[in-house]
């Protein structure tokens, strides 16, 4: 379904992301991207939309090269770190907005029960607190029933209950076949969830494997204490193993 190869990106002198290799062809499976701040995870992923281009390399997306297109995007759902939503616009407003905008069948009803937004959808988003925002931001990335989602710290400012809504529905994606792309800095989220484990440090990949070969590598009884000591092994405990807590933030 994806495919990178031989990804590069620079910006100014600072390299993001070196010669970057992968496919993701397996569909019904949740892939966790984790790395440290500054490893290249959203230039990744920004990559991936089109949003940045590579200076070296191909990415594809569902058999298609992506530079110069834009329509694969229809087969994408994501969810970005931050949502930067008008403050002037209702939450109702947004929600017919993007789908007059996508123009593809979406089904927000049942999310917005799920999440308790219905008491919110007449207020202005200006007025809402991060976590309802968020939740607002889940129901525009799940409402469409598109193979691929990919969902950049999606438990951000949730609350518990609303934590374990977004794992039913991560499950409940992987049943239905679709590709599931995701950072977080919840490693007990990777553990319960992912089913793979690709992690970033300073723009390459330098790990890739599911989550029980990740622990029988490092010899580590949780993915906390992998990640832990990958950092080690890569020289970077220095500057890296003090937010081992937060790896992916």
């Amino acid at each position: 379904m994806i495919r990178i190869d031989q990804v590069s990106k620079s910006f100014g002198k600072l390299e993001v992301l070196k010669d970057i290799s992968c496919t993701f062809e397996q569909q019904g499976r949740i892939v966790a991207i984790l790395g440290p701040n500054g490893s290249g995870k959203t230039t990744l992923i920004k990559s991936i939309l089109g949003m940045v281009l590579p200076d070296v390399g191909e990415i594809s997306v569902v058999g298609q090269p992506i530079r110069g297109r834009w329509a694969y995007r229809e087969a994408i759902s994501y969810l970005p770190q931050i949502a930067r939503f008008p403050d002037n616009l209702r939450v109702i407003e947004l929600l017919r907005m993007v789908q007059d905008l996508r123009q593809q069948p979406a089904h927000p009803e049942q999310l917005i029960k799920r999440f308790g937004l219905t008491s919110h959808l007449h207020k202005r988003l200006s007025t809402l607190s991060g976590g309802t925002r968020q939740k607002v931001n889940l129901v525009l990335a799940f409402m469409y029933d598109t193979p691929l989602l990919i969902l950049d710290e999606p438990t951000a400012g949730l609350d518990p209950v609303a934590i374990i809504q977004l794992k039913e529905m991560l499950g409940q994606a992987r049943e239905k076949g679709k590709l599931v792309l995701l950072t977080t800095h919840i490693m007990p989220l990777v553990e319960e969830l992912a089913d793979e484990v690709v992690f970033l440090l300073d723009g390459r990949i330098k790990f890739r494997n599911s989550i029980e070969v990740l622990k029988h590598t490092f010899n580590a009884a949780n993915v906390e204490q992998a990640i832990a000591r990958l950092l080690l092994n890569s020289g970077n405990a220095h500057r890296s193993l003090d937010r081992v807590s937060s790896v992916v933030s």
